[in-house]
Formats: structure tokens, sequence, C-alpha cells
């Protein structure tokens, strides 16, 4: 398992995707599932920056990736505010652009790229979120 800590920083998003996508390479996944990947962990990551951290530029956020024969396993923990992803509603897709409702989207995809995301809440403080995808 690879483990990295970034500031929980916009800025910083490229290195955390350029992270989740050299260790998916060379864990052996096709360039369609990197980007995938790389997709959802970008989503994941804005999401702990924008929520969890709500403007705090002190911020952590620690990202841990293994790979086995089967899967690729992305875990980013954070000691920020909780957020439950469980709460968040499907977003309606087939609404007009200007009465869709605004977030969600983020969550969605991190669905939709991955084939499981799961949601922790720490008892100690702060978040995991784990974002797993199989190979094809």
């Amino acid at each position: 398992m690879r483990t990295v800590k970034f500031p929980a920083q916009f800025q910083f998003l490229d290195q955390i995707r350029d992270f989740v996508g050299e260790v998916a390479r060379t864990g052996g996944f096709s360039e369609k599932d990197v980007y995938s990947i790389q997709l959802a962990t970008d989503e994941a990551a804005s999401n702990v920056i924008e929520h969890a951290y709500h403007g705090a530029t002190n911020g952590q956020l620690e990202i841990r990736v293994d790979v086995n024969d089967e899967t690729i396993t992305i875990i980013l923990h954070d000691t920020g505010i909780p957020f439950d992803t469980s709460a968040v509603r499907q977003p309606n897709l087939k609404a007009d652009l200007g009465r869709r409702q605004v977030g969600g989207l983020g969550i969605y995809l991190m669905r939709k790229l991955m084939d499981e995301v799961r949601y922790e809440i720490l008892e100690k403080g702060g978040n995991l979120l784990t974002l797993i995808k199989r190979r094809e």
C-alpha cells in the first residue's frame, strides 16, 4: 500500500490525480480505468476540500492506494467536518439545467465510475472515503 499526504487545497488536485494514476498504471489497469480512477478520486478530493474543510487552509488529506490482482482501493482520510454521502440524492440528469438541484454530481460520478464507494465517520474524528475499482 502506498500512502501520501497532501495539503487539502485545490492546487494539489493535479498531484493527487498523478499519484493515483501512477499507482493504477503500475498495477496494470487499462488507460480507460486509470481515467475513471483519476476522475473519481479528483471528485472525492474536491468534495473533501470544499465540504469537509470548508475553506480551511491547514487541512490534510491522506490518500492510501492498494492494488492487488483483482482491485485497486483508494482510501481518502481527512479530519474535517463529517459528511454522510448516503444522504445525497441521485441528481435528476433529465431536468433542465436551470432547474437542476445544485450539488450531488461529484458523488454520482464516483458511484458511476467506481465499483464500490464507502464512507465512514471515525469515532476519534475524521472521515474515510473508500473507492474500489475491479479489473475488467
